[in-house]
């Protein structure tokens, strides 16, 4: 006979460890937390409260919320809410607090008041990190995603938006001043006195609505970025990856480690664009590491011929595909690398094997470009493939050997793309899966970096704990 798995009887009688520390193994992640935070000195971070003061009701020591903090980002609960409730029932906090519970807008206010050197403490389990030897090779992977904000789209406006929404508004105000006009050609009766009304509001209500807009829309074109948005002033509307997709948010930047995949150096930022990041994180990063030399790879949108030089001058070595903007190949017509160029000559040769002189040289956009042509197109038997001008020029930036060089290095190494994308991509994935659907909790940039240094420690701990094991890494701590 079939039975099912019978629980206990919740009238009987149970005997729980007599203290906390039973419940604690010695291989649970919680301990780590405790250690960490035990051998900081947390006055020196700049925390405030570390001294207590001799007057009021007694306070919290930080030490207990960044605890609980860092428990909280550790396990996916991020809400000061949440925490709250943890520290009255889960084992583990109650073992990390000392059964202290605060409450949830002394978590808040913690996390709030203390960001700089919450920012500190993630960069200081870098340092340990380096000291551990888990930075051997000075090589990273340098990546952007966007994490969502508070800010809900609707909220957020930039000028295609605001042209949408006030030709909707007006489009619909048409559509009801037309219906109107019909209603007073009919004959007088309740039902059309109480359309009329009805119409009459609807019309004030969108009136209404585009006063606002145009208030709203002031406010935009005073903004650097010409975009406003009202729930968390700071979040910006940002394209993803996905065709026609978007994100209200922040660009979250991040050097992660080729070979244990730790996060190096990471920064948030207001900026959609990858484009003017290569430089300041290399460097971040070069800095973090404390070496002379660095190895990046990143994607094509990090492609700047001013970054790249920035970088080179740094000693910073980067591999990354040059983006193709042209559309001639599309059109099967030969691109500017069919074109070979001769160093020694200062020559461009073309498909055809004419040579393409150096003519002269002018500025564009800060750039100091070389101009080279040949007279000899209008006679080439495949102008077609070249050119629909009199003639094919090309242009050469006066550092455009350090763009060869990049390239010469991806053509060498053809596996940097698949490293990059197997290094950097999994940690946004995992910081994005811990920190929910909606990524960041807090408004203002730079209440944002400190969620996002606690999402980095969080993950930069978890890491360490599974490549070297928890007993280990404590006694490092410790060390």
């Amino acid at each position: 006979m079939k039975r099912f798995v019978e629980g206990a009887d919740r009238e009987q009688a149970t005997l729980f460890p007599e203290s906390l520390e039973d419940w604690v193994g010695e291989d649970n992640p919680v301990r780590v937390i405790d250690v960490y935070v035990d051998e900081l000195d947390l006055a020196e971070l700049g925390f405030a409260g570390v001294d207590p003061k001799t007057t009021g009701r007694p306070s919290y020591h930080p030490s207990v919320l960044l605890k609980l903090y860092i428990y909280g980002y550790l396990n996916a609960v991020h809400s000061s809410r949440r925490l709250e409730r943890e520290a009255g029932r889960n084992v583990e906090v109650m073992w990390l607090t000392r059964r202290l519970a605060p409450d949830h807008k002394t978590i808040a206010d913690f996390r709030k008041d203390n960001g700089p050197a919450i920012r500190k403490v993630c960069a200081r389990f870098v340092e340990l990190c380096r000291r551990l030897g888990l930075f051997a090779e000075a090589s990273v992977a340098i990546d952007g995603s966007k994490f969502k904000a508070v800010n809900n789209r609707d909220r957020n406006f930039t000028e295609a938006k605001m042209k949408r929404r006030m030709a909707q508004i007006e489009e619909s105000v048409a559509r009801y001043l037309h219906q109107l006009e019909s209603a007073d050609r009919q004959e007088r009766s309740k039902a059309r006195a109480m359309k009329i009304d009805r119409l009459s509001e609807k019309i004030a209500k969108l009136q209404e609505e585009m006063q606002r807009l145009e208030a709203l829309d002031k406010q935009r074109l005073a903004q650097p970025d010409n975009q406003i948005s009202l729930t968390d002033t700071d979040a910006r509307s940002m394209a993803t990856s996905g065709r026609g997709s978007g994100v209200v948010g922040y660009n979250v930047q991040a050097a992660v480690d080729t070979t244990h995949h730790l996060i190096v150096a990471h920064e948030v930022t207001t900026s959609g664009s990858d484009r003017s990041q290569l430089a300041p994180m290399s460097k971040m990063t070069k800095a973090v590491l404390g070496v002379g030399k660095l190895d990046v790879v990143a994607d094509r949108g990090y492609f700047t011929s001013e970054q790249i030089l920035e970088c080179v001058e740094a000693d910073v070595t980067v591999t990354l595909p040059k983006p193709q903007t042209s559309n001639n190949k599309l059109r099967g017509r030969f691109v500017k690398s069919d074109f070979r160029y001769v160093a020694s000559k200062d020559v461009y040769i073309c498909p055809a094997g004419e040579t393409l002189k150096f003519y002269y040289t002018n500025e564009e956009k800060g750039l100091t470009l070389r101009r080279y042509w040949t007279n000899a197109c209008a006679s080439c038997a495949i102008k077609s493939k070249c050119t629909t001008g009199a003639q094919r020029r090309i242009t050469r930036w006066e550092h455009e050997h350090v763009l060869e060089d990049v390239q010469r290095r991806l053509d060498e190494n053809p596996q940097a793309m698949r490293v990059r994308r197997e290094t950097v991509e999994h940690p946004f994935g995992t910081l994005k899966a811990r920190m929910g659907a909606t990524h960041f909790l807090m408004k203002r940039l730079k209440n944002v970096k400190t969620e996002m240094a606690l999402a980095v420690l969080a993950y930069n701990l978890t890491r360490v704990m599974n490549i070297i094991g928890i007993g280990p890494l404590m006694r490092a701590m410790r060390a």
